[in-house]
């Protein structure tokens, strides 16, 4: 099967290059069936010179943007579009370091935009569950400190994986959720609003696990590292432990979660290649501003 290009960066060009484009493009994402008021639910409306839909019958102005995490943000369109761009065309991402340079914006205003993109995708995957054959186990992020514990006991940041596999066991799609622990009633809760009821959760045999998932046909045994337990989702570990040491050189506890959104949203879409900058711009648009500053 032919490895699938990514949009390039002419054909980018072409289709986000002004405001208009960027503003019709997001209206298109947001409004499929046309616009309605969010005060008075007509749907006829016009275009003011300054890009806002008015209301025919109310009158009420209304932003493509607003409720979103990009609601009056200062930032222009295009800015917006060639940030999503460059997150999108890089499976390591980017820092906000890079994105100032690239987009001629200051730090600041670029690590604003990054949480704000990485807001949309963790409110995004979170309206879905896995479903099917899931591998489940906990993670640690963060560099080790000399003389504290290592392994479950550990003080690095714990984090909750699930994959779901296809029929053929390869993986599909990834919940990655940081835990303040690793104790009975976190499992559940995770397992709650990750997985669906019917599903296969296929784990090692901690002690926790096994009363938190008796209500999932689950399927544990002692972890042994020649058994291939777990295969596809350790290997999902180590590139997500890659891909936050490599792009952001590490990261603290508070921070962790955001980034683990983007790692999550970009690999259950790497199949989509091209398409990735519509489905980023998707989650965009169904996003609410309450998001997590990190």
């Amino acid at each position: 099967m032919a490895k699938k290009k990514g949009l390039p960066l002419g054909e980018f060009l072409k289709l986000f290059s002004s405001e208009r484009q960027c503003r019709e493009f997001l209206e298109s994402m947001r409004w499929r069936t046309g616009f309605v008021c969010p005060k008075c639910g007509c749907q006829h409306s016009y275009r003011l010179s300054n890009g806002l839909r008015q209301c025919a019958q109310c009158r009420r102005q209304t932003s493509v943007t607003a409720g979103t995490v990009l609601h009056r943000s200062h930032v222009r369109l295009t800015t917006w579009f060639l940030a999503f761009y460059l997150v999108c065309c890089d499976k390591r991402g980017i820092s906000a370091v890079q994105l100032a340079a690239q987009a001629g914006v200051t730090y600041k205003t670029a690590w604003y935009m990054l949480m704000r993109i990485r807001a949309a995708m963790g409110q995004r995957d979170a309206e879905h569950r896995l479903e099917g054959v899931i591998e489940f186990d906990d993670a640690y992020f963060g560099g080790p400190t000399t003389g504290k514990k290592r392994g479950r006991s550990t003080e690095k940041a714990k984090v909750f994986v699930a994959l779901s596999l296809d029929a053929h066991g390869n993986p599909r799609y990834l919940k990655m959720r940081v835990t303040q622990n690793i104790k009975q009633a976190s499992v559940k809760k995770f397992a709650q609003s990750a997985f669906t009821e019917d599903s296969v959760v296929r784990s090692d045999g901690y002690r926790s696990y096994i009363p938190a998932l008796k209500d999932y046909i689950h399927e544990h045994k002692p972890y042994d590292p020649a058994s291939g337990l777990l295969h596809w989702l350790h290997i999902v570990v180590s590139n997500a432990k890659a891909f936050i040491l490599g792009t952001y050189h590490g990261l603290p506890k508070a921070r962790l979660q955001p980034y683990l959104d983007e790692f999550c949203f970009r690999f259950s879409r790497r199949a989509f290649a091209g398409a990735l900058l519509e489905r980023l711009a998707m989650a965009v648009c169904a996003s609410s501003l309450a998001y997590s500053k990190g």
